[in-house]
């Protein structure tokens, strides 16, 4: 097993990149792929980028983009783009919600404000934002001296001395965790101004992420467009465990969009105000996540950046993931499992090119940028949802035989409570009714020793005084039949478009003989499409050439490859070049020989020889993954091109 089939192992990124190609990419990486690291970055992802979004390829295009260049943050797929992105989906699917017998939903993108209250959103989903004291434009903090430190270390650095250089690091290392504060101090101590305008910037502020609407006509049911999809699926906790049989562990899944409205969008599919997100919510017992498929994935190897070890200067550590569990780096077997399972059949393509820290990077032109969250959330979503709903979100555990237990109990006597406190009897009430067994243990002492307790009740805003004759505080020892408890989550989440932006810069190089022709080297089972067939030559007189593509096209289509049928006019050559720039993996010619065609293969450019009557199953085997070019070859040698002065 070599090092790359070793770090991904048996899962999605297995599918996602056949053994074969990288293992040939490997091989061939010195002579014909350009190493897109020895080119500037910003020119490398300039040319990409007017490649995918240009009218002969239109993998995706700015949305609106005739009214004023259309809005910033907001991008339509286009056709091979959006089979691409069907394809990814597809595939996702397979791996998590079929392979792992998940649950899926679907619910609204539209969502009440009371839930977005519950879960913390309205208050606390916000970025910090500047504003440009003159222009009146607004500006991301963060970014704004994150790109200034970029900037200094890039253009002057051998300018700077030692301890500026370390200093700037590790502003930038910290920057997502400053305070607003700390953030408003650092770029006023750097000096930091409006990008374009250069006028100076307010201090930080909080500005909110969501999209606010209105919903039915009288505007007074206040919403929000979701920020994320998980609520919808913990709202729909209880239904989905009766539906589960009233067990734990299982997992829902939802796949959807998200919205989030970005002070100042940029980097492209990075970071946009509509997005798809993949998002997968395991409920687990919290005091027993084991899990029994662990020994599939803790084999695995991963660069880590255990918490320990994140700062200026540190280098990933590669872990086994098994010892990462041991030695406390992923703290439960489910959230390493998963670990296992999502963020290896996800991110990675080629061997080195991503890293795990809180959550799972991808190196691309734009550095290490995250792609695929992976947290445990314990009990906080349902816990929150049930205060605010009153509906309780809780799972059971039911005894084989009863257990004698201690339990706390507190009553409140609610007639002595009304006399001394009138109208705020109920605050009170459920202040008493709410405290923990520490708090309460202190309150009775304090009635046994002193004959009345000051009682903080916080909905109040002030202290009561509390007398023995208006609450009893006791143990007692009472027989329990189950154990009701609220269930944690493993949160597996899936930022599906910056995923996609990855698979195109990693895929991407061109031939070394000529710049201009580009190729996408795209896994067979993502390609936008699978396959093209050409008939080699056209004749005027008898088009049977045409005839048999046109079968072999409909066979295709009829097993479900997507394929593209191609008899102009133009060489062999122009068509190979023109369906490798949209990435696609296999090519079948039509020639003179009346029983069998040629397959080629895109990045090797080998073609083998196939009867007719087989190549429909062989190119189906191929694009799902059930057969890899390498294994193909064995049984089919490959040929000759005929005609080599008509090929690129």
């Amino acid at each position: 097993m070599d090092s790359t089939e070793k770090l991904l192992g048996k899962t999605l990124a297995e599918k996602l990149t056949m053994e074969s190609q990288v293992s040939d990419l490997k091989s061939s990486s010195s002579s014909s792929v350009t190493d897109k690291s020895s080119l500037d970055e910003e020119v490398f992802r300039k040319n990409l980028v007017n490649m995918l979004t240009s009218a002969k390829n239109m993998f995706y295009v700015p949305s609106f983009k005739i009214y004023n260049s259309g809005v910033s943050g907001l991008y339509d797929y286009a056709p091979p783009g959006c089979a691409l992105k069907s394809n990814v989906l597809a595939l996702w699917r397979q791996h998590f919600v079929l392979e792992e017998n998940m649950l899926e939903v679907d619910c609204p993108c539209i969502t009440p404000e009371v839930v977005l209250q519950a879960s913390g959103h309205v208050d606390k989903f916000t970025d910090l934002m500047v504003k440009d004291e003159k222009a009146g434009t607004f500006h991301r903090a963060d970014h704004l001296l994150k790109d200034f430190c970029t900037e200094k270390l890039q253009k002057e650095l051998t300018a700077l001395s030692a301890e500026k250089v370390q200093e700037l690091k590790h502003v930038l290392a910290m920057v997502a965790d400053f305070s607003p504060e700390q953030l408003g101090s650092k770029i006023k101590e750097y000096g930091v101004v409006a990008p374009v305008t250069k006028n100076p910037v307010s201090d930080p502020y909080p500005f909110n992420l969501m999209f606010q609407t209105s919903i039915g006509p009288s505007g007074a049911v206040l919403g929000y467009m979701r920020p994320e999809t998980a609520q919808g699926i913990f709202v729909n906790f209880k239904d989905s465990y009766y539906y589960n049989g009233s067990k734990l562990p299982f997992a829902a899944a939802q796949i959807g969009q998200a919205f989030r409205n970005e002070i100042s969008p940029r980097q492209g599919l990075f970071r946009v105000r509509e997005f798809t997100l993949a998002e997968i919510e395991h409920f687990v017992d919290p005091e027993d996540k084991y899990h029994p498929r662990l020994s599939e994935v803790e084999d695995l190897e991963f660069l880590m950046f255990p918490r320990e070890e994140q700062g200026p200067g540190k280098d990933a550590v590669k872990l086994r993931l098994g010892d990462a569990v041991t030695n406390g780096t992923v703290n439960n077997q489910t959230l390493a499992y998963f670990i296992g399972r999502n963020v290896c059949g996800s991110v990675s393509i080629l061997e080195m090119r991503w890293h795990i820290m809180q959550h799972a990077e991808i190196q691309c032109s734009y550095g290490w940028t995250e792609c695929v969250g992976i947290a445990d959330r314990s009990a906080y979503d349902l816990r929150a949802h049930s205060e605010k709903s009153g509906i309780p979100l809780v799972a059971h555990e039911k005894f084989s035989a009863p257990r004698e237990v201690e339990k706390l109990v507190i009553i409140p006597v609610k007639e002595e409570l009304g006399l001394a406190f009138k109208g705020n009897q109920k605050k009170i009430v459920e202040a008493l009714e709410a405290m923990d067994e520490k708090e309460a243990m202190e309150v009775k002492a304090a009635l046994e020793l002193h004959g009345e307790v000051e009682f903080q009740v916080c909905t109040l805003g002030k202290a009561v005084t509390i007398k023995p004759s208006m609450v009893s505080i006791s143990k007692e020892i009472k027989k329990e039949y189950q154990r009701v408890f609220t269930p944690s989550v493993i949160e597996p989440s899936f930022g599906i478009g910056r995923i996609i932006y990855c698979l195109f810069e990693h895929s991407f190089y061109t031939r070394p003989e000529d710049e201009k022709l580009n190729v996408f080297r795209f896994p067979p089972v993502v390609a936008p499409i699978k396959c093209t067939v050409f008939p080699l030559v056209q004749d005027k007189k008898d088009n049977k050439y045409d005839a048999v593509a046109k079968e072999i096209s409909k066979s295709l289509t009829a097993a479900g490859v997507s394929n593209k049928l191609d008899t102009t006019g133009t060489t062999i050559g122009k068509r190979y070049a023109r369906t490798d720039e949209l990435g696609v993996p296999f090519a079948i010619t039509v020639d003179d020989d009346t029983t069998t065609v040629t397959i080629r293969e895109r990045d090797s450019r080998d073609q083998i020889r196939v009867e007719i009557n087989k190549v429909v199953r062989l190119v189906q085997d191929l694009t799902n993954g059930v057969r890899t070019w390498a294994n193909i070859q064995s049984e089919y040698p490959c040929v000759p091109f005929k005609k080599m002065n008509d090929l690129p």
